[in-house]
């Protein structure tokens, strides 16, 4: 670790109790600036190496943070390291233009809130970060560069603090976790299984909103507990989702295998990606599993008797294997301004969503649900027929590596 790093840490603990008064947009300072401008592609550059050096130090020094908190199969594929350089990239160039990059806070604020972060573990990552970043870069860690690049990490951590606190507020209970009890389950297709929890205790029960996912923690064959997030198939109180079996995953095999009467720990529910307030047309694109939260938003509409006028486009394997196929056809049905088209792989004329098949309603908001390139190649076509970047809202579960406008 390098004198300069050393140095800056000591002055990093006098200047934290400070943070909180930090104001709402994040802007740099004049000393700062030039220097992130300099060494922002050297960092952007290096912390595909970095990031992976600094989860080693991080676990070994805490090890309990792998039960529970961050995923074991993440951290082997390293994804979760790429996502951590996306979103650190992402937010200096963002500070270097100027902007405040709302929408990157929002999630990643859900996300952490959803696995219980808590704010004292900011604190923790900075540490093994930045000796991680002293280890790769060296003698190119001056005073001048640490201070600067703490800067950026403390603006991106208070955001994200100030963001999750808000959200805990918003809970009808004061913990992170809950147990739930499996009380009905059916199999809408091969691989996909739809499980129904109730609570199994007395924690108060924070209503969902459409869209939103809870993370769900079971223990693995060796004890360690493990966490994912899954769509809620309605808002409220209920708690249904649809689990896609993963034959390698570490979490699906349990959950497909889990008998009614099994419990689970349950988070209360997350995401930004909900239903806004106003009328204008609304396109739930979705693929594989992804229709997941389209039934939580149909049905959202549905309660309300909607007129709102809502495209609903799916693409999947083959029918057989659309989960939920017959609950969106008939919430479809019951919603006057609601219309279908779906696209599947085994029909040989039509194997791929091509926006270009179905005229776009003006002013629509275009929400976004599946696997990666397919949401991907889908905001590439709303963009080439002229969909505001700003009309365009997805969702990734796991570690979200997709910069949009890259």
């Amino acid at each position: 670790m390098t004198a300069a790093f050393t140095a800056h840490r000591r002055r990093i603990a006098v200047f934290a109790p400070y943070r909180a008064a930090m104001f709402t947009r994040p802007v740099l300072s004049p000393a700062a600036r030039p220097v992130i401008e300099a060494t922002a592609p050297v960092v952007a550059a290096r912390l595909p190496a970095i990031t992976p050096d600094f989860y080693r130090r991080l676990f070994a020094a805490h090890p309990s943070l792998l039960d529970g908190v961050f995923s074991r199969s993440n951290q082997g594929s390293g994804r979760q390291s790429a996502a951590l350089a996306a979103s650190v990239v992402r937010f200096a160039t963002a500070l270097l233009a100027g902007d405040h990059p709302v929408e990157l806070v929002r999630r990643i604020a859900h996300r952490h809130a959803a696995l219980g972060i808590t704010q004292e573990q900011y604190a923790i990552v900075h540490e093994h970060l930045f000796a991680a970043i002293a280890a790769d870069l060296g003698d190119a860690v001056t005073d001048d560069v640490a201070a600067a690049w703490s800067e950026v990490y403390w603006l991106f951590a208070d955001l994200l603090v100030a963001t999750e606190r808000a959200l805990y507020r918003q809970q009808a209970n004061d913990t992170y976790w809950a147990r739930w009890r499996l009380v009905a389950q059916d199999r809408p297709t091969h691989a996909v299984r739809h499980l129904v929890f109730a609570p199994a205790d007395d924690t108060p029960v924070t209503p969902a909103v459409a869209g939103q996912y809870v993370s769900v923690r079971v223990a693995t064959a060796d004890g360690v507990r493990e966490v994912r997030q899954y769509s809620l198939l309605a808002p409220g109180a209920e708690r249904r989702i649809g689990v896609k079996r993963d034959d390698s995953g570490a979490v699906s095999p349990i959950l497909h295998a889990m008998a009614v009467g099994a419990e689970v720990e349950l988070s209360n529910p997350y995401g930004d990606l909900t239903l806004d307030d106003g009328d204008d047309p609304l396109v739930l694109a979705t693929a594989g599993i992804g229709c997941t939260p389209a039934v939580g938003f149909l049905e959202s509409l549905a309660r309300d008797r909607s007129t709102r006028r809502v495209l609903v486009l799916h693409a999947d394997r083959s029918r057989a294997d659309w989960a939920f196929a017959g609950t969106v056809e008939a919430l479809v049905r019951d919603l006057p301004g609601a219309t279908l088209h779906t696209w599947f792989e085994d029909d040989r004329a039509h194997p791929r969503m091509v926006l270009g098949d179905v005229p776009l309603p003006e002013r629509a908001t275009l929400l976004l649900c599946g696997p990666l390139g397919f949401m991907q190649a889908v905001r590439d076509q709303a963009l080439a027929l002229g969909v505001p970047d700003t009309r365009i809202r997805y969702e990734v579960f796991g570690p979200d590596a997709w910069l949009k406008g890259s």
